[in-house]
């Protein structure tokens, strides 16, 4: 059904770059961020100035995961340690916190400016999911998901949503722990054989094959397809309409053989 296996009753989908065209919005606003930070510790020490690189440090370091850890992994890349300070610091403290902060001023600026795009795919395939009965959950480590969802119109296609504030609250690990994959399914009332994860970021695939769901679709809009093969795609599509050409997926004994037969 819909390209997935039959067993699969819910979908659990990742929202910036596999619904709506955010991933990009982000990944400026992170450039920018870590660009500043770094140039600013540049001239303040003495060190060399190396910019980020918003293709493999994006999608390594911070592509889906919650804000905080994307900053510290990234800084880590550089043999940086910051304090943690408090999540409610302000943009400007040099805090783990405080750069996250700082970036989200920053995304909130660029999505009033741009607004928000959907997959045009995705919305197809969403109705498709819904005229065939299958559960509907976002799980993204946004803090913004809310405002993501309702902006790009998708809130009648969506039954719930774990986001980043949800995370907060319960103490969820972020990607590519399986924690708020595994609180999408519990809110649908699945068990996590019966779901499939739809992500287009490395730490997001990774965070679906440590769940044990049933099926992990990865979504190559960067070209990254082997990377999300071997992080646990069980398969790779460049949108998520190319699913809706397929029948029912390889039975779970197949996966792998069917993710290194290459893209649906």
């Amino acid at each position: 059904m819909l390209g997935l296996p039959a067993h699969v009753t819910a979908c659990l989908f990742d929202l910036d770059g596999v619904l709506t065209q955010t991933a990009r919005v982000h990944n400026a606003a992170w450039t920018q961020t870590f660009d500043e930070f770094l140039r600013q510790r540049a001239e303040a020490t003495g060190e060399p100035y190396e910019p980020f690189d918003p293709g493999p440090d994006y999608n390594r370091y911070v592509d889906g995961r919650p804000r905080a850890d994307g900053v510290r992994s990234f800084l880590a890349s550089r043999g940086i340690v910051l304090p943690e300070g408090d999540p409610d610091d302000p943009p400007a403290a040099d805090t783990v916190n405080g750069v996250g902060n700082r970036k989200n001023v920053l995304l909130l600026d660029r999505l009033r400016t741009a607004g928000v795009e959907v997959y045009p795919g995705s919305v197809r395939y969403l109705e498709a999911a819904v005229a065939a009965g299958l559960r509907r959950v976002v799980v993204t480590a946004s803090a913004n998901g809310g405002e993501v969802v309702a902006a790009a119109g998708l809130e009648p296609l969506i039954e719930g949503r774990v986001d980043g504030l949800v995370a907060r609250e319960h103490g969820l690990r972020g990607k590519p722990h399986p924690d708020t994959f595994l609180a999408g399914a519990r809110l649908l009332g699945v068990e996590p054989a019966q779901a499939a994860v739809f992500e287009d970021a490395l730490s997001g695939v990774a965070a679906g094959r440590a769940g044990g769901f049933g099926y992990v679709i990865g979504v190559d809009r960067v070209g990254q397809a082997d990377e999300l093969r071997a992080h646990g795609a069980d398969i790779v599509v460049d949108d998520l309409a190319d699913l809706l050409t397929l029948g029912d997926a390889d039975p779970p004994a197949a996966r792998h053989s069917a993710g290194e037969r290459g893209r649906a």
